[in-house]
């Protein structure tokens, strides 16, 4: 794309993307969105092909103080809300969803659960290094077994002295190979049924007993870094129990409703970089002596994206506001996380087909839009699964 284009496309962004920010979330937003068009968008094709973690942009996203931004003044952070996050991730995911996906790991997932669940000493010992990106947070819940039945946990914790022994595995771990520490459940009564008997363990990755496993080789998001997690009689301090013991699982559930908010977002940017790119191509593409923004089929398949996007939009930012406000956001986080990123995937797919044979060729953005799409209908929770946590949540509203 030329230079004009991308301006084009920054303007039809600006439009859709104001809903009443404040000025603090409208400073993030366009700062967030010259970054991602100046440092990241140029090697998003690049890193996807490499499937190369995009270092040098998480280090200067760093150095902003981005990584921490959620992190409360007192312990380095920069004492920000969870809408102005989601926009981070929104403008990232916009150009590179890898980048996107690692932000949204390393605040909403790795530092999360520190500072809903952690005590004072946890929080002054972990979070100023979290939110300086000394080094990276990653949460460990997946395992070989257990996915979206987590409450099939089959890692052990034992303790042992003041030491916790840990014996398991953990799957698909974003930002595994960076990360300082991550915190896992693991079964800490063996006589426990399902979610019951499994705490919340931070794990620092220099732990011995502590391992990574095979990096994944994935249809999308190829430039995020995702590993399997390795405890072999790995020691940890008892004083690394998170939370009180056996009680891992509803922290958990609870980091993954925060999460999902990211995942929305990520999604979102993803939908709005499909219509970014189609809305400028279908001016630019001229077919039967005319551009094919002409056509109306074209036009259709753009206003049905700019509609979803929009809809899209109000969901997550709704969610992230009611988080921010201290509300109750479970059923809004997954409803703007189900919308968002089912709309994500139709986008992309439109984007694909404006493009036509050139949207099918890795030389342009939209393919990987395409592929990384569709890990939104299926991390922090399946769309079958968020439509349980849904159902669930109205029936108790009707409950009769």
């Amino acid at each position: 794309m030329t230079e004009a284009t991308l301006e084009k496309g920054k303007a039809v962004g600006d439009i859709v993307t104001n809903f009443d920010l404040n000025d603090e979330q409208k400073m993030i937003r366009d700062m967030i969105r010259d970054f991602a068009l100046k440092e990241v968008e140029p090697i998003a094709i690049e890193l996807d092909e490499k499937a190369e973690y995009p270092k040098a942009a998480m280090d200067k996203l760093a150095q902003l103080g981005i990584l921490g931004m959620t992190v409360p003044l007192e312990y380095g952070g920069g004492g920000m809300g969870y809408l102005s996050f989601a926009l981070v991730v929104e403008e990232l995911s916009r150009v590179c969803a890898s980048t996107g996906i690692s932000v949204a790991a390393a605040m909403g997932l790795g530092i999360a659960p520190i500072l809903m669940n952690g005590t004072e000493e946890q929080k002054k010992e972990w979070l100023p290094k979290l939110a300086t990106g000394e080094y990276l947070g990653a949460f460990g819940l997946t395992e070989p077994g257990a996915g979206s039945d987590s409450g099939a946990t089959a890692t052990t914790a034992t303790l042992d002295g003041d030491e916790w022994v840990i014996n398991g595995r953990k799957q698909f771990i974003t930002n595994a190979t960076y990360a300082g520490l991550v915190t896992i459940t693991a079964r800490t009564d063996p006589s426990s049924k399902r979610s019951q008997g499994i705490s919340a363990i931070v794990v620092p990755t220099n732990a011995p007993g502590y391992s990574l496993g095979t990096k994944e080789n994935k249809l999308g998001i190829r430039a995020s870094d995702t590993r399997e997690l390795i405890f072999e009689d790995c020691r940890v301090p008892a004083a690394n129990l998170l939370g009180e013991k056996d009680t891992g699982f509803p922290t958990f559930m609870k980091t993954l409703e925060g999460g999902r908010i990211s995942i929305g977002a990520m999604a979102l940017g993803i939908a709005q970089g499909s219509l970014d790119k189609a809305a400028v191509y279908a001016q630019e593409r001229e077919q039967f002596g005319q551009p094919i923004s002409k056509f109306q089929s074209i036009g259709n398949k753009l206003a049905d994206m700019a509609t979803e996007i929009q809809a899209a939009r109000h969901l997550v930012y709704h969610a992230a506001r009611l988080r921010d406000a201290g509300l109750p956001f479970g059923k809004e986080a997954s409803m703007g996380k189900l919308f968002a990123s089912e709309v994500a995937s139709r986008c992309a797919s439109h984007a694909i087909q404006i493009h036509g044979g050139y949207g099918y060729s890795r030389e342009y953005h939209v393919e990987r839009y395409y592929r990384d799409a569709k890990l939104c209908e299926i991390g922090e929770g399946t769309s079958e699964i968020q439509r349980i946590v849904i159902a669930r949540s109205v029936l108790e509203e009707y409950q009769i």
